[in-house]
C-alpha cells in the first residue's frame, strides 16, 4: 500500500516485490480525518489503474474528529470503479479526547455511512492487538486486514484476509519503503 510518503510512482516498474513476487493489487491512501486528502491520491490513483493493478482506497480515521465528516471526506475524494476493492477503514491510534466506546460508535458510523453510499461493506485495517482488544467483538462479518510485523509469525490467523507483514518493501518504482501484503486468497 502508498501513500504520498512514496513520493512520486513510476506505476510502469511498480509490478514487483524484490523482483520476485508479482504485485496483483495495491490500496492506496485516499484521506485523513474530516478534510485532509493524501497529496498523491489522484495520481496514485490513475497509475495504478494504468498499471492493471486491482486497487483500493483507505481512509486514516482520526479518532477524535468527526465520524461524519470522516466518511464525507472519504466520498467526496474517492470514485470506485467496477473491479476496486471495498473501501478500507484504517483505524490504528487512540483516542485522545472521548472513551473507546464513543470510537467504537464513530467507527461504525463511518462503516455504515461508507456502506450505504458504495453499497459494500468496508474493510477493517488495524493492527492484530487493536482488533483483539477493541475492534472484535463489534465488527463481526467485516473482511479484516491486520498489520503484523512479528518475524515469528509464519502464517495468517483465520481472522486475516489481508496480512500487511512488513513496512520496509523494496520495489522498483519508488526509492521509499512501501508496505507489503498479502491476500488469503485468489485474484479472482
Amino acid at each position: 500500500d502508498v501513500s504520498q510518503y512514496q513520493g512520486d510512482i513510476d506505476w510502469t516498474k511498480m509490478n514487483m516485490v524484490y523482483d520476485i513476487y508479482p504485485i496483483n493489487f495495491v490500496f492506496i491512501r485516499s484521506t485523513m480525518g474530516g478534510f485532509n486528502k493524501d497529496k498523491k491520491f489522484n495520481e496514485n490513483w490513475i497509475g495504478a489503474k494504468q498499471n492493471n493493478l486491482i486497487r483500493g482506497a483507505y481512509h486514516f480515521y482520526r479518532p477524535d474528529e468527526n465520524s461524519t465528516a470522516q466518511a464525507q471526506n472519504f466520498i467526496q475524494q474517492v470514485k470506485l470503479e467496477t473491479g476496486d476493492l471495498p473501501p478500507v477503514l484504517d483505524i490504528e491510534t487512540m483516542p485522545r479526547t472521548q472513551s473507546m466506546e464513543r470510537l467504537i460508535e464513530g467507527l461504525k458510523n463511518w462503516c455504515t455511512l461508507v456502506e450505504e453510499h458504495y453499497e459494500i461493506k468496508p474493510i477493517i485495517y488495524t493492527s492484530d492487538k487493536y482488533y483483539e482488544n477493541f475492534l472484535k467483538a463489534h465488527f463481526e462479518g467485516y473482511i479484516i486486514w491486520i498489520a503484523n510485523y512479528n518475524f515469528f509469525v509464519e502464517n495468517m490467523k483465520p481472522h486475516w484476509q489481508f496480512w500487511q507483514f512488513t513496512e520496509k518493501g523494496q520495489i522498483k518504482g519508488t526509492k521509499y519503503n512501501v508496505d507489503v501484503n498479502i491476500y488469503d486468497g485468489t485474484v479472482d
